[in-house]
């Protein structure tokens, strides 16, 4: 992947005076012309590289640029390469751990087995996701916009987007590019993609950064308010923190919090069973006790109904 190689080649040229093309070709296994391709990237990235020809020649960054290994410690580059890492338990491959054996070279064994921090951001879609990243990656770096069926709460559709950043966020992987559909910038979930193709090139426009801030992407529609049995309370804490609610006189929790839609909300209220009563707001209340009354139907003791 060009993106890992010009990482690669940029830190070869932060711990060497001077690097010759055959050196770098031969290390990523490239032809020479990719790699005087990724120095012109390097170079409109904004990174002084200088070339010079014959004996003695090659490829550095130009002096006063440079930047001491030292300024990076054995914990901090632990921690980057912990990082590099965790890419490869995305993907099942060992193309990260390559690029980590490379990004070590000289430095005294940086890639300890003494690690420390230990990432894993495989999934649980691990036959489905792996393709779609690997192809979404393809797509981004040849510039090709990518086609696919899309199932949201709203509608099933058909998008062509161009792909500009995949993005990994609330434990889930997203692909962030320009709709043709809605002619503007949107984020849409890997796990909602299906018979994903690659299509035609495009024109890279400037692309922003995607806003991340939960209110953005999951914009607060009901204000709610539940009460837990306290045998909830480590759920609690572990998706909404320890403040996210107050403890009643009798021992109850006392939960309140912002739901994008009221979908949400009951889904997530049922699977507390008989410890959880919604309190707030009344109108979810009341399609909360519909819905226990239509289920409380359909399972009762001796009412068989198959469905066809």
């Amino acid at each position: 992947m060009k993106m890992e190689r010009l990482i690669g080649i940029l830190s070869i040229l932060l711990q060497r005076e001077k690097v010759t093309a055959p050196e770098l070709a031969e290390q990523f296994e490239v032809s020479r012309r990719t790699i005087q391709r990724d120095i012109e990237s390097l170079c409109r990235a904004g990174i002084p590289i200088a070339t010079t020809q014959g004996s003695g020649g090659g490829i550095s960054i130009m002096e006063g640029y440079r930047v001491d290994r030292t300024v990076l410690t054995d914990p901090e580059m632990q921690a980057i390469l912990a990082g590099l890492r965790s890419l490869d338990s995305v993907c099942g491959t060992q193309r990260y751990a390559q690029l980590m054996e490379k990004l070590s070279a000289g430095t005294g064994g940086l890639v300890a087995d003494g690690a420390h921090i230990l990432i894993d951001l495989a999934s649980w879609y691990k036959t489905s996701l792996p393709p779609k990243i690997e192809r979404i990656q393809w797509a981004m770096e040849q510039h090709r916009t990518i086609r696919f069926t899309y199932f949201s709460p709203k509608e099933e559709s058909v998008r062509t987007i161009e792909p500009y950043y995949l993005v990994f966020h609330w434990s889930t992987w997203y692909v962030w590019g320009w709709c043709q559909m809605r002619e503007d910038f949107r984020l849409f979930k890997l796990n909602r993609m299906t018979e994903l193709t690659s299509g035609e090139a495009f024109a890279p426009r400037c692309a922003p950064l995607p806003n991340l801030e939960p209110e953005q992407v999951f914009p607060v529609k009901y204000q709610v308010t539940v009460l837990f049995d306290p045998s909830c309370r480590w759920r609690l804490v572990e998706e909404y923190g320890a403040d996210c609610f107050t403890v009643e006189p009798d021992g109850r929790l006392r939960f309140t919090g912002g739901f994008p839609d009221g979908d949400s909300v009951l889904s997530w209220v049922l699977t507390f069973g008989d410890k959880a009563e919604l309190l707030e707001p009344a109108e979810l209340r009341e399609q909360l006790r519909e819905l226990t009354e239509t289920l409380a139907h359909r399972y009762r003791k001796g009412d068989h109904h198959g469905l066809s």
